[in-house]
């Protein structure tokens, strides 16, 4: 039995909705962005899931393979699939290799965070300047640390208040570790469910960059390409390799 870490068969069966997002403005946008960046060439995603941004560019004629360490989210992206099967590796995206050298590496959602140390984070990059060719991207979506709405001291913050969802947020501003914990309220039933993270400035994700032999490109608050400024919630960046 493969081990699927935090993102099992019940978290696959509901991830689109609960966690990614299925807005298909979002999510045309996100593939147009990609679609734009990748120069046309092959593309690799890390962490692709359930294919919620992957199988869409496929279906836009990208060259796309994928590395999932969770067997579950894979065959969840199985069943949505319409076209030729995506080829993923299933492992680590911080070690795990595929064959080719791709125009675009990109790694979606906040999944840098689920790295929960700067050494796995730092061989993330590494591994995905390893399957680039030159002038190829990485580009990474992920939040900025929203620590900045916690009051001195503090340690928890809510991010999630509904009628089916509670989630809240507790930091080790420390260790730059912090722990998102959900319950879920569907049909009379309660799911708790908490995972590790950690967060990284955009500055040090821009040392890690370096350090893999690469460099800013582009950072904006969104798919949309709208600039990026001191009020915007996350971030996508993209690094070039030199």
């Amino acid at each position: 039995m493969s081990n699927d870490g935090y993102f099992d068969e019940d978290v696959a069966r509901t991830y689109d909705q609960d966690h990614g997002g299925t807005d298909p403005m979002l999510i045309e946008r996100t593939v147009d962005c990609l679609v734009d960046l990748s120069s046309f060439g092959d593309v690799l995603e890390l962490a692709i899931g359930t294919g919620r941004i992957a199988i869409p560019l496929a279906e836009r004629g990208v060259q796309i393979k994928g590395i999932e360490l969770s067997a579950a989210m894979v065959r969840k992206l199985r069943e949505k699939e319409t076209g030729p099967p995506i080829e993923v590796a299933i492992g680590d995206m911080t070690s795990t290799q595929v064959q080719g050298s791709f125009s675009l590496v990109y790694l979606v959602f906040n999944t840098i965070d689920n790295l929960t140390s700067q050494q796995a984070q730092v061989a993330c990059f590494k591994n995905a300047a390893r399957h680039l060719g030159q002038g190829g991207r990485f580009i990474i979506e992920t939040l900025v640390p929203p620590i900045q709405k916690i009051p001195f001291g503090e340690e928890r913050l809510a991010f999630a208040s509904s009628p089916d969802h509670f989630g809240i947020d507790e930091f080790d501003v420390a260790s730059q570790n912090y722990t998102s914990n959900h319950v879920w309220m569907k049909d009379r039933r309660h799911m708790h469910q908490s995972i590790p993270f950690r967060y990284a400035w955009p500055s040090e994700l821009d040392l890690m960059a370096q350090m893999a032999g690469m460099d800013l490109e582009y950072r904006w608050s969104d798919w949309d390409r709208s600039p990026f400024d001191r009020m915007s919630t996350k971030h996508i960046s993209v690094w070039k390799k030199s």
